[in-house]
């Protein structure tokens, strides 16, 4: 079976002879996932396209904010973007990010795993000429964005684009015709090795934005919610007659929602946080694990080669770089120890006890609150019994003078 052609857009060369590196920030990621859901939601016509913005330093390029852009569509059927929009779009962000000061340092679109497809080329190239001759292209994967995994890889890639002379097949048997002149070059792109840096100002957002996924709700529709409200207030949903109300034991419908504080959030917030982490670090000690046991028998102690037979013929290429890292961390782990153990329990007891006494005094507070409430509700209670009391003696009193 023949394997797969490969994508005529991708260089053959390696992406790390160019030594460019490219910084990508949190908020760009923010903006595109954005985009995309307000573009599949709404079932907007035309592809994914926005730009990117930030700086270059030297072979280093960050990107750091992102915008949608407007396309349109050419008579020969390509996408490109509108002119004036763009120009007057792009000032407008310049403007607001001066200080320091961003450029257009790329552009962005949704893209399979496989790299670039032919539609890529008006946009890029037009960037090319008419604004950053070494403008980046992120590829936003949609097939891996819907797989959860722990310690996953983000579901992008950054290209950089390079002119190079299309090199053709060899062909055996058949004499090659020889042409005069350079041959014609071509726009290829390369994958560039990026990393994720995040700022003060962005880590706001970030926290903003996990703690409020931890309580997030879905929105029902408008006629949906008001047809339930009409129903919980045993109304007719087509008219004003009242419906009949047929009560369903066990059911708990009408039954009012929890409305969580506050504090309460930002607890389950921080609850979850911990929770995620803890997921990940198990898997990522599993993953260790199981790599260690798939080691073949001749790196296993002989009280642990008795594990081996359970993977027999399943046995990992062993990596001398990932087992001397693996060692590090172990050896690493005795500064996690306290070394004087016996000290150490003293002040965990110590501050046990003082949280302990802590909650104590609060009830003890609590309870005092409580008998100072009921001692004025007394109070209040014996005055008004009095002063009916006078009431009743005085109204007595005037009818036997009466008589």
């Amino acid at each position: 079976m023949a394997s797969a052609d490969p994508n005529p857009l991708i260089s053959s060369q390696k992406s790390s002879d160019s030594g460019v590196q490219a910084v990508l920030h949190p908020l760009v990621l923010l903006t595109i996932s954005d985009y995309i859901t307000r573009h599949t939601l709404r079932a907007q016509e035309g592809p994914v396209v926005g730009a990117l913005i930030g700086q270059q330093n030297g072979r280093e390029i960050t990107i750091e904010h992102a915008f949608e852009c407007a396309t349109v569509e050419t008579e020969n059927g390509s996408v490109v973007l509108q002119d004036s929009w763009f120009a007057q779009r792009l000032d407008q962000m310049k403007t607001i990010h001066s200080s320091p000061q961003l450029d257009l340092v790329g552009w962005y679109t949704v893209l399979p795993k496989s790299g670039p497809t032919p539609f890529v080329i008006p946009i890029h190239s037009w960037i090319l000429t008419n604004h950053n001759e070494s403008s980046l292209l992120l590829a936003f994967h949609r097939e891996e964005a819907v797989q959860h995994s722990a310690g996953s890889k983000l579901p992008l890639t950054i290209y950089e684009s390079n002119y190079e002379v299309d090199e053709p097949k060899p062909e055996q048997g058949e004499d090659k015709e020889m042409r005069d002149g350079d041959p014609p070059l071509k726009l290829k792109f390369r994958e560039l090795p990026y990393s994720v840096e995040t700022g003060e100002a962005e880590m706001i957002s970030m926290n903003f934005v996990a703690r409020g996924a931890g309580n997030a709700t879905v929105i029902e529709p408008r006629e949906q919610k008001t047809a339930a409200t009409k129903t919980a207030m045993g109304m007719d949903p087509k008219g004003k007659q009242p419906a009949k109300v047929v009560e369903a034991q066990g059911t708990g419908y009408g039954a009012p929602e929890p409305v969580l504080s506050r504090e309460d959030e930002e607890m389950i917030a921080a609850l979850t946080a911990k929770a995620n982490a803890i997921k990940m670090l198990q898997s990522r000690v599993n993953l260790l694990s199981t790599y260690l046991e798939r080691l073949p028998p001749s790196y296993l102690r002989s009280n642990e080669a008795g594990n081996a037979d359970l993977y027999a013929g399943q046995h990992t290429v062993p990596s001398h770089t990932i087992l001397r890292s693996i060692q590090a961390l172990v050896n690493r782990l005795s500064l996690l120890v306290p070394s004087d153990t016996e000290s150490y329990e003293l002040e965990m007891l110590s501050e046990t006890n003082d949280v302990g006494l802590m909650e104590l005094l609060n009830n003890v507070m609590q309870s005092v609150t409580e008998a100072c409430d009921v001692g004025k509700k007394y109070s209040v209670v014996e005055k008004t019994k009095s002063a009916n009391k006078k009431a009743l003696d005085n109204a007595g009193s005037l009818s036997q003078c009466r008589t």
